[in-house]
Order: C-alpha cells, then sequence, then structure tokens
C-alpha cells in the first residue's frame, strides 16, 4: 500500500525529538530523595561477601581501631585479630556482634564490641529498563520498590506504568497476587507504579538479587498538518483517543484537511499498515464517537491544497497592499 504524502511528515518524525510528558512526580528521581539507611547501620542489614567493617573491642584498643577495615570475603568469613577467621554472611550486624562476644569470651569475662559497617556491598538489586542511571544498585538495607526505583535516578520521561520484578527461587515466591513462577524457578511479578505511590501492598521491599525492569511505555505517533507532530506515551489511562492526540500536538494547523485524516495501524505479525479513515472535522464538531489509538499507531492529518492555496493568494493581498504606496510613491 502506498501512501506517499505521509513519507516526508514521517521522516520529519524520526528526525525531531519525541514529545513525552513529564515523568511521575511521585518516584523522586534523585536516589538522596530516598529513604536514607547508610548514615545509621541498619538493625536488619543481612552481612555478606565484600561488605566492609569496622571493629571496636574495648580490652584491644590497639588491634581494634575506628580506623581499620575488615572486609568479608567471598566465602562470608572475616579474618580477624587474636580470634581468626569468623563467619558473618548471612547475620546481621547485631547477630555478629553476638558471635564475636561468644568467640572473644574465653578470653575476656564480658566483651564489649561494636561492629559497624562502612560499605554496603554484599546486598544489590539490578534496575533496568526506562530509568535515568540503569545498573546494579546497593541496596544499603531494606529498600522497597520506590526506593530501588529512587536510586535508579527516577523514571524517565518515556516510562510505562509497571514496573516487572524478578526474584531467585532461593529468596522464594514474591508476596503479590499474580505473582507467577518460571520453569526454571524464577518468581516473576508486575506491580503498577502508581498503585506502589498510594502506600499499596505492591511498594514491596526488594531482597538482594531482585531485577527491576521498567518498560518503555507504549507511543502513538501524530504526523502530518499538526502543530508539533511527535509520538505520545499512552499513559495511566492505557489508551489515548485521536481527539486527545491532537490536543497533545497543540492542535491542527490552518491548512489540515480534517475530513480526510487516516490512522495507520500495523497489521499484525508484519510490517504493512493498513488505513483506516477519520473525520476530524466532525469530532471536532461533537458529531460521531471518538476513536481510540492502539501502541504504534500513526494519526495522520493530510494538508489541504486549496486552504494552502487560499492562504498564498492571501499572503500576496496582503504584501502587495504593503507594498503598493511604495512602488507607486509619485
Amino acid at each position: 500500500m502506498n501512501f506517499p504524502s505521509v513519507l516526508f511528515p514521517l521522516a520529519v518524525l524520526v528526525c525531531a525529538p519525541t514529545a513525552y510528558p513529564q515523568a511521575s512526580a511521585g518516584v523522586p528521581a534523585n536516589p538522596d530523595s530516598a529513604v536514607n539507611v547508610s548514615s545509621s547501620l541498619p538493625g536488619d542489614y543481612v552481612l555478606g561477601p565484600n561488605d566492609k567493617l569496622t571493629l571496636v573491642v574495648e580490652e584491644f584498643p590497639d588491634e581494634f581501631t575506628v580506623d581499620r577495615i575488615f572486609r568479608i570475603d567471598g566465602s562470608g568469613d572475616i579474618t580477624l585479630p587474636i580470634v581468626g577467621r569468623v563467619h558473618a554472611g548471612g547475620l546481621t550486624s547485631a547477630q555478629f556482634e553476638e558471635e564475636l562476644k561468644a568467640r572473644f569470651s574465653p578470653i575476656l569475662k564480658e566483651p564489649k564490641i561494636v561492629v559497624d559497617v562502612t560499605e554496603y556491598a554484599s546486598q544489590s538489586v539490578s534496575v533496568l529498563g526506562a530509568v535515568n542511571t540503569p545498573g546494579i544498585k546497593q541496596t544499603e538495607g531494606r529498600r522497597t520498590l520506590l526506593e530501588v526505583l529512587a536510586l535508579g535516578g527516577g523514571l524517565r520521561p518515556d516510562a510505562g506504568t509497571v514496573a516487572k520484578i524478578t526474584r531467585a527461587a532461593d529468596q522464594g515466591a514474591i508476596p503479590l497476587p499474580g505473582a507467577t513462577v518460571t520453569p526454571t524457578g524464577l518468581s516473576v511479578a508486575t506491580v503498577r507504579i502508581k498503585n506502589a505511590m498510594t502506600g499499596s501492598p505492591e511498594n514491596i521491599v526488594m531482597l538482594p538479587g531482585d531485577t527491576v525492569f521498567v518498560p518503555k511505555a507504549d507511543v502513538v505517533y501524530a504526523v502530518g498538518s499538526l502543530t508539533t507532530p511527535g509520538g505520545f506515551p499512552i499513559g495511566e489511562n492505557e489508551t489515548l483517543s485521536a481527539l486527545q492526540v491532537v490536543a497533545l500536538a497543540h492542535g491542527l494547523s490552518t491548512t489540515a484537511a480534517t475530513d480526510r485524516a487516516k490512522i495507520l495501524r500495523l497489521v499484525p505479525g508484519t510490517a504493512t499498515r493498513t488505513e483506516i479513515p477519520i473525520n476530524l472535522k466532525q469530532l471536532m464538531a461533537g458529531k460521531g464517537s471518538d476513536v481510540s489509538l492502539q501502541a504504534e499507531d500513526i494519526l495522520f492529518v493530510p494538508n489541504s491544497s486549496a486552504k494552502s492555496a487560499g492562504l498564498r493568494t492571501l499572503d500576496a493581498i496582503v504584501n502587495a497592499a504593503t507594498y503598493a504606496p511604495i512602488l507607486f510613491r509619485p
């Protein structure tokens, strides 16, 4: 099917920046706006490989000082003066303190020990997709879904309305309705970000190794005789109508042939498009029902040759009237 008049507007659309509304304000774009748990040690933070600790043992001030750092190795163990190798992985800092007191008890009557985490490196969550700074993020204690999205720099303007969470089999099932298990044992759940922002249980606590993926929003396009052609993401309502898209494109140009608009829709499983006529003139007059657009639809508004010719004639008349006193001045 050929529609050569569409080719130029489509070329403009590809070259021009896509028009997107702002991201949801409920997910902060600055990770510092999430709850700051690194300023004080979370009591339930579970120690793991590569975490760095400082230990103060009051009775051994020379061997254990506030400026001496101990790193947990890949096996979850840490080698310390006097007591040697101690297993720390899987314990909270409070539990590790109790373990150290037990190890020192043959030497000291009432050992006074303080454990502090100076670098959290063992618990990470992957934040991928339409976020500003995707990658592996250290969770530094208990983090909710929204806090993890904040660690990812917040949502991009083209972000979709859901987040897909994947959890390893050894971490158990995701505690949300509708969560499924893949053949490989992964637990998968889809969360509506808007619901999570309203205090819903969908704002779940993330576990180490979880992956959060935010897909891009479905987009519809408007090209042709519009004020600002571009692509427009389908938002929370999960649909956009033809008139809504015209409004997002800041209206029609003065030469638009509103009675000859078309929706160009992909034929499923192919790269070709079918044409669906739509009379915007009638819709804007309140006649007929507005038409919902699907993802990847293109609303094409052609140019009216008659209107263009009329405007050129009007310009010529205005210019002639403007310059005539100069040209024919005595």
